[in-house]
């Protein structure tokens, strides 16, 4: 773990190892920036994998969205303020933080790298950043626990129409150490994605991105009861081999390639709920003592709501851009939600690239932000090391922004620091 606060400032460290290196000719395995990182990553990742990370809604007008309105707030530094000493430390949900940073839920990471949320997990540990470990993970969130031992986790839970298995997930996050559950709200169906509809392309039905389900014990024993409703399609067995072998090689639990089949089908058919009402939010606060975090709250109603219905904290994304084609930008969304969140902690998701981005998305009011696309670039390109990496780039980019901009921790950062060209 890097230190917090240093006089010279861990930025300023980190830029200085890249130069130092850069002397004797050894240049940045993981592209630092943001445009070159994905570029690099595409050339890594197989069509398939690259479509399903960085595909978008439609015409994918809201992922557009989210660069546009980080470019309309611009930073305005202040100068003579003595920023010598910094510190990115921030305090959230009753645990001190070295950084206000996180790593977003995403799925199906072996599409990027075979070591996949494990590789993840390792990187997040060793860096002292929470991982938000997803429900639709390529390994079991009791093998990364296992590997990340006491650092800060969550999980991010979505609601199937199987209570049970729900509860059981939710348990299971328990007690895996997990701090938080955030329950996300805005994949109740899947969004039209065009690059993986082009290539015909769902990895849920190549088995892959479902190892929470088929570790689950309560999702198991459902195995041999008829679906609830017959939507699955056919399956191939060699494509589903493929996944098993990936998914599950060197895990405690296997399942023969009927048992895999019946597995894809049964998650496809009870995956997600549509139903969901505010009404529900009871029923899963019974089920944990954990904090309850809402992601994918977009309008200042939502967090009203939120807020008198006991949620502990919001998440302000579109999922990044992922589902609805001509959404609003999560950043312009921001400020309005956290007016309306009152007390509640606001954290921030969607369209960041880099240490800026973060200064904008704090400076309106976010207490942390979850970075996502750009990790899973850097685990493409270096696994573990290349998710390393982007959390180290990003927070020297961040620390550097900030003092730059007169600041020294991010609890000065307010609305003041920008000016919008809206």
């Amino acid at each position: 773990m890097t230190s917090s606060k240093n006089p010279v400032g861990d930025g300023r460290a980190r830029q200085a190892r890249i130069y130092v290196r850069g002397l004797a000719g050894e240049l940045p395995r993981v592209p630092v920036e943001a445009a070159a990182l994905e570029a690099a990553a595409r050339r890594a990742m197989g069509a398939r994998g690259y479509a399903y990370v960085a595909g978008s809604a439609g015409s994918e007008a809201t992922a557009l969205a989210n660069r546009a309105a980080f470019e309309r707030w611009r930073i305005v530094p202040r100068v003579l303020r003595d920023a010598s000493s910094r510190s990115l430390e921030v305090e959230l949900l009753g645990a001190r933080l070295p950084a206000p940073l996180l790593l977003a839920p995403i799925g199906v990471l072996e599409a990027a790298h075979r070591e996949a949320d494990l590789a993840v997990a390792r990187a997040a540990a060793a860096e002292r950043v929470p991982f938000v470990f997803s429900s639709q993970a390529s390994v079991p969130m009791e093998v990364c626990a296992r590997a990340m031992r006491d650092a800060p986790r969550w999980f991010q839970l979505y609601w199937s129409t199987d209570d049970d298995l729900t509860r059981s997930f939710v348990r299971r996050a328990e007690s895996s150490g997990c701090s938080a559950i955030v329950l996300t709200l805005d994949t109740t169906v899947l969004g039209w994605r065009p690059r993986d509809l082009a290539l015909g392309s769902l990895p849920f039905l190549r088995g892959q991105g479902i190892a929470q389900y088929l570790s689950d014990p309560v999702f198991r024993s459902r195995l041999g009861e008829p679906l609830p409703q017959a939507e699955a399609a056919p399956l191939r067995p060699a494509t589903l081999l493929a996944a098993r072998e990936l998914a599950l090689k060197g895990r405690a639990y296997r399942l023969s390639l009927a048992d895999m089949r019946r597995a894809v089908a049964r998650f496809i058919a009870t995956y997600s709920r549509p139903s969901l009402r505010w009404e529900d939010l009871a029923r899963l606060r019974e089920m944990t003592g954990l904090p309850l975090l809402l992601k994918g709250v977009l309008h200042p109603d939502d967090a009203r709501t939120a807020a008198q219905a006991g949620m502990d904290g919001l998440i302000v994304s579109n999922h990044g851009g992922r589902q609805v084609d001509g959404a609003v930008a999560a950043l312009d969304a921001l400020p309005a939600v956290v007016a309306a969140a009152g007390p509640l902690p606001v954290l921030f998701d969607s369209g960041v690239r880099g240490g800026a981005d973060v200064f904008k998305a704090l400076a309106l009011g976010a207490r942390a932000v979850l970075i996502g696309r750009p990790y899973v670039y850097g685990l493409a390109l270096a696994g573990e090391a290349g998710v390393r990496e982007v959390i180290q780039n990003l927070r020297a980019e961040l620390d550097l922004t900030l003092a730059l901009a007169g600041c020294r921790t991010p609890e000065e950062l307010n609305p003041g620091c920008l000016t919008s060209g809206l």
